[in-house]
C-alpha cells in the first residue's frame, strides 16, 4: 500500500497514543498494520485513538472504512508480551474476586489496618 504524506501523520500519532506492548506493531513497514489497528480500534482503543485510527482507515480508501465497521468476533483471552523486541502472547489467567474485607484492607507501617 502507498501511504500519502497525512497517513503517515496519522500513524505517527497514532503510534504515539497506543500502549507500549502495540508499539512495535504500528509501523509502516508491518504489513499487518491495518488489522492490528482494527483489532486494536474494537479492543477497546480511547476516543482520540479510535478517531485517528478512524481517519487513517477513511484516508485509505471505502473498503478500509468499511473493514473498520465490521464487528469484531471476541478472541480469547490472551496478554501481550513484549521482551526484548519479541511478542509473546500469553493465556490470561482470571483474577480470584476479593470480597470488600479484603478490598478495604490497607497496611500501613507494617499493620493491617480496615477501613
Amino acid at each position: 500500500m502507498q501511504f500519502s504524506k497525512p497517513m503517515i501523520e496519522i500513524v505517527y500519532q497514532i503510534r504515539r497514543f497506543v500502549p507500549a506492548e502495540l508499539k512495535p506493531a504500528i509501523k509502516l513497514a508491518n504489513d499487518d498494520l491495518f488489522e492490528e489497528l482494527r483489532l486494536y480500534f474494537h479492543a477497546g482503543a480511547n476516543a482520540v485513538t479510535k478517531a485517528l485510527i478512524k481517519e487513517l482507515f477513511t484516508l485509505a480508501g471505502d473498503d478500509w472504512a468499511a473493514r473498520l465497521q465490521q464487528e469484531q468476533a471476541p478472541m480469547p483471552a490472551q496478554k501481550v508480551k513484549v521482551y526484548r523486541g519479541q511478542t509473546i502472547f500469553e493465556e490470561k489467567k482470571p483474577q480470584p474476586e476479593k470480597s470488600k474485607e479484603e478490598i478495604r484492607r490497607r497496611v500501613y507501617r507494617g499493620q493491617v489496618i480496615y477501613g
